[in-house]
């Protein structure tokens, strides 16, 4: 099943960046001189190791996001934004307010509704092109054995007080080439993805506002299309 961008930029990550700093910082990111050698502080593998850790204990995760979708052969952005939640085992829910767009998975059958072509894709979870970028967020995957990690400057990516990880997919896949995660220094959350494939498009995801181990209404990774939508199967 060939899918839309919508598709691809979903089941293809959660991420971003074309501008950087610590989502929810109000003031701008300072300016540095570019770090010479490697990164200080704590190694690519301890900062995974961190994440790990922190997504190993939480049960469900909330958050606003923003999205921009950078299509580098028109050199076209296109910007989203919304809510998502994600609930162990391998659930999840993004809701678009800016466009009607609607994403669900109950951790079986992934759902991409696109509200302007009144179309709505299906696809089984093992099937998809969901990312190792996302699994350890909903109870699966391990960051250190799905990539090769490596830690780059925070201040060159305008991150500063957090570490930033690249991670090349150590299983090649279509979906995307390279991931980058911008981690709070202080708890480990991961704020900000950034996916990048093989065509250079970019897909940045920048989380708001997150809380984890909230309560999650009823229903919420259920989703029935509107009548006269038309649902595409694999």
């Amino acid at each position: 099943m060939k899918l839309s961008h919508l598709a691809l930029s979903l089941v293809v990550g959660l991420a971003a960046p074309l501008a950087l700093g610590p989502a929810g910082a109000s003031a701008q990111p300072k300016k540095a001189p570019p770090a010479k050698g490697a990164p200080a502080g704590p190694s690519a593998n301890e900062v995974a190791d961190g994440v790990q850790k922190f997504y190993d204990k939480s049960q469900t995760f909330k958050a606003g996001f923003e999205q921009r979708y950078w299509v580098k052969a028109y050199n076209k952005t296109k910007d989203s934004k919304g809510t998502v939640i994600f609930q162990k085992p391998g659930k999840m829910s993004w809701r678009y307010t800016s466009n009607g767009n609607r994403v669900v998975s109950d951790g079986k059958l992934i759902k991409v509704y696109e509200a302007d072509n009144k179309q709505m894709y299906e696809q089984s979870m093992d099937k998809s092109q969901y990312p190792a970028a996302l699994a350890f967020l909903v109870g699966g995957g391990n960051l250190k054995k799905e990539f090769k990690l490596r830690k780059l400057s925070s201040a060159e990516m305008k991150f500063e007080g957090g570490h930033v990880l690249e991670g090349i997919p150590k299983k090649p896949t279509p979906a995307y080439n390279k991931i980058v995660l911008y981690v709070d220094g202080n708890t480990y959350q991961v704020r900000r993805v950034l996916l990048l494939d093989a065509q250079g498009n970019r897909n940045r995801f920048t989380f708001l506002s997150p809380s984890i181990n909230e309560k999650v209404a009823a229903g919420e990774f259920e989703f029935k299309p509107p009548p006269g939508t038309q649902v595409i199967k694999p």
